[in-house]
């Protein structure tokens, strides 16, 4: 019997377990029907799993008895005790406590040493009612599909009918997605054992009696559950207007507190969802179709959410709250006029009185595909937007924008004008957007990123409101350029994070200076000086982090191997202070621009696009895109160039590569860093000559100050932090001269620094208003507040960590408890 040597996880430090055993069985597609509690803070309901056993080497479905992983020892903090839950019990999702009413909990072990096949989900913070077979043969519509048996099964009935569900063409996806509906609604299956469960705290172990391998394992199960108020997955909060809302973190357990689900990034499948919420709130989702609210009871509002797009679990993204839409009269109308035909498709209802697509919207589709032959995907079989000739052409999708109404104005005036620039600068760039539609909401104030990107929905800082433009569209373009890198071509091990950060921060610079319309000159300026400003990041990362966390590839030459069951762990995934590390962003945009000087970048950018064409809707490693540049552009070798050199200067090792070292050497001679050198020469000259009480202090600078980009001007003040002396004088005039409070957080992060260097009383409220209006990217300010031991300054933080400490993040206010505790 395989076992697990590890013991017990910290949290607070350890690899996060992934505990699947996707090896042995698969979901293949979700359906979630969900209630959300705001008085009790749970989201609760049902999730109907439909899986299939994998297949062998030799392409047999296992039908051999499985020695699984699952069998851990007990947490101290497992969820709940074994249960054996009453059959076919009637359920009130309104009362979770009914669902385990009757079950003999006493009497009902959990055995270890039990041959029974185990399916092992990954769960974490979930409080499970009951685990039920669904009877699939009472679906007369699927039982219509295979008339000629094809899959016809008498000892497993359920499982054939599940197998011919799996099999429908993409073509059929609505009817494929109706039939997996009107499944879920079945009954328990009668006259049989109800299935055994055993939670612990990061798994959900499920058995049926007498049940040997994953071939006799029931293909479709559901699952009663509620979340805990507490779950890493869910964030319980209240928006800029002091109201409810509820949102999905993307924390490092990602959803498994959400719902019991398969987290490893192998297991790709589809989904359905139904969320039902009260009438005054608005439900996003990652979902393909612009959902409407239909009724469901008194004052509760239902909401229908579909993906035909095979994900990883950890994609799924939900955000429920009394959010706004930005222009909403206008962004209606150019919606309806940018549709094409896969943004037409039917939106699927979850009420089984709806029938399948119609006959006229498969021939549409059909003969779309059937017109563009030449476009063959590499991907499993689904509705792929690269088969639709209008989708190529579609330079700009439908696109919402959605804030609470505090910030309503402010994403009208800056986010909504921006999106569609920068999708259609992404579309030239990269082609297809290969995601139907995207909204964009502003997310509470205790969110601690700038951005975060999911399939269809993407998650904006209110940080990024505020100043010039440039911070906004910078960020809108990095997590567009999410949908191809991140999203739609996904790391197949995690820990190789660089495959979607890397490529983001490089792609995010492309995007922008396209919006911008910036001449080639001017063009290649401004990412100098965005180099430097990355490697002056990183440099200071690398000195200041421990060497383990700086490797882009920690697993190296085992990267992208899990166990014999497919179980695996994600290194350093657990450690609070990680997901505030910028490595995997910043050292990965290097590699890529390594990798550019070596070619060229309109040959680069021809060769991702090529990429992107090859692999989208697939999950690759590092190796598979090196692997692909270095066949491309075969002279790369000559120079010494290959993937060995690759790994061992950028991706295994923590040092900084002597490309870059070389690199950054040159942009600090560029025109653009000189006239900011010259700035800062002004600047320390000014600080210099204003003793206590002359003319000169009264007066103000004498200087001919120039006027700084916002780039510029973040270099200005990182030259001026290094100074170890400015006058409070030439920092007074230093914030007047350039407006500094009124500018883009990057710029007032930089100057709240300076303000804390030098002490200067003065402007403590607008270090204070950072840390309490800009939590994604205040954590690491707490620390320089507290260093000095100097009283006020303490006093400072502890005083903002008090206004905000019940809304933030989980993970900030870990690291901010740690500085000043």
């Amino acid at each position: 019997m395989e076992s697990n040597p590890q013991p017990d996880l910290d949290p607070n430090k350890d690899d996060l377990p992934l505990r699947a055993n996707t090896n042995h069985m698969l979901v293949r597609h979700y359906v979630l029907d969900l209630a959300v509690h705001f008085q009790r803070k749970v989201i609760g309901g049902s999730i109907v799993l439909f899986l299939e056993p994998v297949k062998s080497e030799r392409g047999f479905i296992l039908n051999t008895p499985v020695q699984d992983i699952s069998k851990f020892p007990s947490s101290k903090n497992d969820a709940k005790s074994p249960i054996m839950p009453c059959p076919n019990k009637l359920i009130h999702t309104e009362n979770p406590s009914d669902l385990s009413e009757g079950s003999d909990i006493n009497n009902v072990t959990w055995d270890d040493d039990s041959d029974d096949f185990t399916l092992v989900l990954d769960c974490c913070d979930l409080v499970v009612f009951r685990v039920e077979e669904v009877d699939v043969t009472t679906v007369s519509d699927l039982k219509e599909l295979d008339k000629q048996g094809i899959y016809a099964n008498a000892d497993h009935p359920s499982s054939s009918l599940v197998r011919r569900l799996f099999s429908m063409p993409s073509a059929s996806w609505t009817q494929q997605q109706d039939l997996y509906l009107q499944c879920s609604r079945s009954p328990a299956v009668i006259h049989e054992k109800p299935l055994r469960f055993h939670v612990d705290q990061w798994s959900l172990q499920i058995r049926k009696e007498r049940v040997l391998s994953p071939h006799a394992f029931p293909c479709a199960l559901r699952i009663w559950y509620e979340t805990k108020p507490t779950g890493g997955s869910v964030r319980w909060t209240k928006d800029q207007d002091g109201r409810c809302c509820v949102y999905t973190m993307g924390s490092p357990i990602n959803n498994r507190a959400l719902f019991p689900c398969q987290e490893p990034p192998v297991a790709m499948s589809t989904w359905q969802a139904r969320v039902k919420a009260p009438c005054d709130y608005t439900v996003l989702m990652s979902g393909e179709n612009q959902a409407f609210p239909e009724p469901a009871e008194t004052g509760v509002l239902q909401w229908d959410y579909y993906v035909t797009m095979p994900m990883p679990a950890s994609t799924f993204t939900i955000a429920v709250g009394l959010w706004l839409e930005a222009g909403v009269k206008a962004s209606n109308s150019e919606v309806e006029k940018t549709k094409e035909p896969h943004d037409l498709m039917p939106i699927v209802s979850l009420d089984n009185s709806q029938s399948g697509p119609t006959d006229q919207h498969q021939r549409s589709l059909i003969s779309e595909q059937r017109g563009d032959e030449q476009y063959v995907c590499s991907h499993m079989d689904y509705p792929c937007r690269v088969m639709v000739s209008a989708a190529r052409t579609q330079t700009v999708i439908p696109h919402r924008v959605y804030a609470p109404a505090h910030h309503l104005q402010r994403a009208e005036d800056k986010v909504l004008p921006l999106l569609p620039l920068c999708l259609t600068a992404a579309h030239l760039i990269l082609g297809v957007h290969l995601f139907s539609r995207l909204d964009v909401l502003i997310v509470p104030s205790g969110f601690s990123s700038l951005g975060m990107a999911s399939p269809h929905i993407v998650f904006l800082s209110q940080s990024v409101l505020t100043g010039e433009r440039n911070l906004c569209g910078a960020r809108l373009c990095h997590e567009i350029a999410h949908s191809w890198f991140g999203l739609a071509i996904g790391a197949r091990d995690w820990t190789e994070e660089w495959i979607s950060e890397g490529f983001a921060t490089y792609l995010e610079d492309v995007f922008w200076t396209q919006v911008q319309q910036l001449g080639c000159g001017e063009a290649e300026e401004q990412k100098q000086l965005k180099a430097l400003l990355r490697w002056r990041r990183l440099s200071d990362e690398l000195q200041n982090s421990e060497e383990e966390l700086q490797v882009l590839r920690p697993n190296k030459e085992n990267t992208g191997e899990v166990s014999e069951s497919g179980a695996s762990v994600v290194k350093h995934a657990l450690n609070p202070g990680k997901p505030f590390m910028q490595v995997h962003y910043v050292k990965g945009y290097f590699l890529l621009k390594f990798l550019a000087d070596q070619v060229g970048e309109e040959n680069f950018l021809l060769f991702i696009k090529a990429f992107v064409r090859k692999f989208h809707g697939r999950l690759i490693l590092s190796q598979d895109f090196l692997q692909m540049l270095l066949n491309t552009f075969s002279a790369m070798s000559s120079r010494g160039i290959t993937l060995e050199t690759i790994f061992s200067d950028w991706l295994d090792t923590p040092e900084m590569p002597k490309w870059l070292r070389d690199a950054s050497s040159e942009w600090l001679q560029t025109p653009v860093v000189e006239e900011v050198r010259e700035e800062v020469a002004k600047w320390i000259h000014f600080s210099g000559s204003c003793g206590k009480g002359t003319k000169r202090k009264r007066a103000g600078p004498k200087g001919n100050f120039k006027e700084l980009n916002p780039e510029q001007l973040v270099l200005l003040l990182e030259f001026l932090l290094e100074e170890p002396k400015l006058s409070l004088s030439c920092l007074r005039h230093l914030h007047n001269t350039y407006g500094l409070q009124a500018r883009d957080a990057e710029v007032r992060h930089r100057w709240c620094e300076l303000v804390v260097k030098h002490k200067y009383t003065a402007a403590y409220r607008d270090v204070e208003q950072f840390l309490i209006h800009d939590q994604a990217m205040g954590v690491y300010l707490y620390g320089e507040l507290m260093v000095q031991e100097d009283a006020r300054q303490q006093a400072v933080a502890r005083y903002c960590l008090s206004i905000i400490k019940d809304d933030m993040d989980q993970s900030a206010r870990s690291v901010v408890e740690e500085m000043i505790l």
